[in-house]
C-alpha cells in the first residue's frame, strides 16, 4: 500500500511540475512529438514496474471497439459544434487563435496529423486516463482517483495558458490574463473529469483518445478554416 501510494504521488507530482518547467524552451518544442513519446513509453515502463497491467491503464486490445464505440457519438456532436462555430460569422472570433491562424495550411497538417496525435493526445491520455488514473484508483476510490486526475490535468495547463495568452496579446499577469489561466485550469480539469468518465465506463483508452483527438484537430482546423476565409477578397 505505502509502494503503491508514493508511485501514485510521484506520478502526480511529476505530471504537475512536466508542462510547467521548460514546456516552452525552443529544444523542447522543436522536438515535441519525440520527446514526449519518450516520455509515455517511459511512464508505462514505470508502470508496469510498479505492477500496474494493460488492463488498469485502459490498454487492452479487446477493450479498444467498445471504448470507440462509446465516444463515437459525442465525438460526432464535438465535430459538428467546431463546424458551427466556424460557419457562424457571429461565433468565428472565438477561433482567433493566433497560434494557429498564422500557420500555412502545410503546417496545420503536420499539427493534425503528428504534433497534436504524437505529441499531445497520446502522451497525456497515457499519462492521465491511463497511468495516472490507475495509480490514483489503487489507494482511492474511483471518484476520488478521477478527481485527482483531473486537477493534476488542469495543473498542467497552467504554462501552456499563460504562452498562449502571450501569443493572443494577453499579458499574464493583468486581471484578464489571470481570469484566463483560472478559467483554463478550470475548463480543462471539467474536461479531464469527463474523459476519465469516458476511460472507466469503457474500460479503454481509445474512448478518451478519440474524444482528445476531436477537440484539438478541430479546434486547429476550424481555426485554419476561418483565418482562410477571412484572407479571399470579396466576391472570390
Amino acid at each position: 500500500m505505502k509502494r503503491d501510494l508514493a508511485f501514485a504521488a510521484a506520478v502526480a507530482g511529476l505530471l504537475a511540475a512536466y508542462n510547467n518547467t521548460g514546456g516552452e524552451r525552443p529544444c523542447r518544442q522543436r522536438w515535441y512529438p519525440a520527446t514526449n513519446l519518450v516520455a509515455t513509453g517511459a511512464l508505462l515502463a514505470a508502470a508496469a514496474a510498479s505492477g500496474l497491467t494493460a488492463a488498469d491503464l485502459g490498454l487492452p486490445a479487446g477493450r479498444v471497439p467498445a471504448g470507440l464505440r462509446s465516444a463515437a457519438g459525442p465525438a460526432g456532436v464535438l465535430a459538428a459544434g467546431w463546424l458551427a462555430l466556424a460557419a457562424a460569422p457571429a461565433t468565428r472570433p472565438v477561433l482567433a487563435d493566433r497560434r494557429i491562424t498564422g500557420l500555412t495550411w502545410p503546417q496545420v497538417a503536420y499539427q493534425v496529423t503528428v504534433r497534436i496525435p504524437v505529441g499531445t493526445v497520446l502522451w497525456e491520455e497515457t499519462a492521465f486516463r491511463g497511468v495516472l488514473q490507475a495509480a490514483m484508483g489503487r489507494v482511492l476510490p474511483a471518484p476520488a482517483a478521477i478527481a485527482v486526475t483531473s486537477g493534476v490535468f488542469g495543473i498542467w495547463h497552467v504554462q501552456p495558458t499563460i504562452a498562449a495568452l502571450r501569443i493572443n496579446g494577453v499579458a499574464p499577469g493583468s486581471r484578464a490574463g489571470w481570469a484566463g489561466v483560472s478559467a483554463a485550469v478550470a475548463g480543462t480539469a471539467a474536461i479531464g473529469g469527463l474523459l476519465s468518465w469516458f476511460r472507466r465506463r469503457s474500460g479503454s483508452l481509445s474512448a478518451p483518445v478519440l474524444l482528445h483527438l476531436t477537440a484539438n484537430c478541430g479546434a486547429a482546423l476550424a481555426a485554419r478554416a476561418v483565418a482562410g476565409a477571412r484572407r479571399v477578397p470579396a466576391g472570390r
